[in-house]
């Protein structure tokens, strides 16, 4: 159903009166008006669906908790929720961010303490094969362009540049492949060190 933009944005104020006061059946209708366009904000701003999706769902609870904050003088109601999905997603960006940090420094600190001093004792040399073990998990688990990049470009040391001209790949592709696939070693080291 296609609503002029001005009899839509009645339609909308409306909905969200309705929903200020508890009106299930208003947030429903409310959602299937605009959560295509909602979506694809989402989608732009966190790219992937499933977060797209996680996004869009907060952003309704949102809704529903905030509708009686809603002032129609202040801004049109597309524009309101939009605000709404833009700050879900990137409160969703931040979390993720933080988490993969949290990651990355557990690693880091896993390295750290197996790096200090030259002679290992028994015990640091059993922890640094069980970490081999993990990491070698981990590397079969990569899909095949991110492994091998990944081997390539650390096992031969090649550069991002070089191993763009010997797969004959964009240089971003190779960035992003390296990128990824470096992500997927952090989180499953994560995992597998617990």
């Amino acid at each position: 159903m296609t609503l002029s933009d001005e009899k839509q944005q009645g339609v909308l104020v409306d909905l969200l009166g309705r929903v200020a006061q508890g009106d299930e059946s208003a947030l429903k209708r409310l959602y299937d008006l605009t959560s295509g366009r909602l979506y694809g904000l989402a989608l732009r701003i966190v790219r992937t669906g499933e977060l797209a999706e996680d996004v869009l769902q907060e952003s309704f609870l949102r809704i529903w908790r905030s509708a009686a904050d809603y002032e129609a003088t202040l801004s049109p109601p597309l524009a309101w929720m939009g605000l709404i999905v833009r700050s879900r997603a990137l409160d969703l960006l931040r979390r993720r961010v933080s988490e993969r940090l949290h990651v990355t420094d557990t690693l880091d600190e896993a390295a750290e303490e197996t790096l200090e001093g030259d002679a290992l004792d028994p015990a640091q040399c059993a922890d640094a094969s069980q970490q081999a073990r993990v990491l070698h998990q981990c590397l079969a688990q990569l899909k095949g362009p991110h492994r091998e990049v990944l081997s390539l470009a650390y096992l031969r040391e090649l550069s991002h540049s070089d191993l763009s001209e010997q797969l004959k790949l964009p240089l971003g592709t190779v960035k992003s492949w390296i990128r990824r696939g470096l992500e997927q070693l952090r989180l499953c080291m994560g995992a597998g060190q617990k």
